[in-house]
């Protein structure tokens, strides 16, 4: 559904509210049981790389981004994972060197980092 059926399905001709941040950071932190198939971002390193995206984040004064912890994103295979949203940009940091870029290029410049981007082919293996 576009905005403007949405806004006439509300019965509103009030603009939207501003976002409450520019940016919201989830950064995958599932955890599962050691030898799962599917492997777990928190297994890959994904809790250390948020703590140091959102201290980061906070050096950087980047007052209108938030980093938050997040349940399984359902993309632990490629893992670690993150997506930032309102885009919905995915991406999958292996390092504090490629969280540093994903903040100064996408959330300080707004410009992706495209090899760290998950794609569209970056799915699920069918479960089995």
């Amino acid at each position: 559904m576009n905005d403007a059926a949405l806004q006439a399905q509300s019965g509103s001709d009030e603009a939207d509210p501003p976002l409450y941040y520019r940016a919201h950071v989830f950064v995958c932190c599932n955890r599962r049981p050691e030898g799962h198939r599917r492997g777990s971002c928190a297994a890959k390193g994904s809790e250390g790389l948020r703590d140091y995206m959102k201290a980061r984040a906070k050096e950087l004064r980047l007052q209108s981004v938030r980093v938050n912890a997040a349940g399984c994103l359902d993309r632990c295979e490629f893992g670690p994972t993150l997506v930032i949203y309102p885009e919905g940009v995915w991406y999958s940091p292996k390092t504090r060197e490629e969280v540093d870029e994903i903040l100064e290029m996408h959330l300080v410049r707004g410009r992706r980092v495209r090899r760290l981007m998950l794609t569209e082919q970056d799915r699920p293996s069918p479960k089995g």
